[in-house]
């Protein structure tokens, strides 16, 4: 399978819609796969581990919301950069923390790109727009390991 994925994780059903349009409206046809909390994302992530094997490819890109029950967003990234198996896993945070302290955690830990939502829905699509034609057409992924 070539599809490149994309890991939406985001606990607001509203923003998770309004993802859903402007990826529709960015004719971006991608499988998009969502879950709603960090331990979802990080059962996704590593659930696919079987007899020490990750026979699945990983996403092409996480959409990570830092704002999550449970576990947020942070420790999610933490995690995921810990891991050998998703180290270098493309993850864009996607939130609407304006916070220089959840921008500069973002960094240290290794996060590929920050973008606050904008709350204009248009905006909101030409950003989405902008992400799937960088991170699925342009941009190539780090080989799995």
């Amino acid at each position: 399978m070539n599809e490149k994925i994309i890991l939406l994780v985001e606990d607001n059903p509203s923003d998770i819609e309004l993802t859903k349009r402007a990826l529709a409206k960015a004719h971006i046809m991608n499988e998009l796969v969502v879950a709603e909390n960090g331990l979802e994302a990080l059962e996704y992530l590593f659930g696919l581990e079987k007899n020490g094997e990750h026979p699945e490819p990983l996403p092409a890109i996480v959409l990570l919301d830092l704002k999550l029950p449970g576990v947020d967003g942070l420790e999610v990234l933490r995690k995921i950069r810990e891991n050998p198996y998703t180290h270098r896993q493309p993850v864009v945070i996607l939130t609407s923390s304006r916070e220089e302290q959840d921008i500069a955690a973002s960094y240290d830990l290794g996060v590929n790109s920050y973008i606050r939502k904008p709350v204009d829905f248009y905006q909101f699509a030409e950003a989405i727009q902008q992400l799937g034609l960088y991170w699925l057409v342009l941009n190539e992924n780090p080989p799995s390991m």
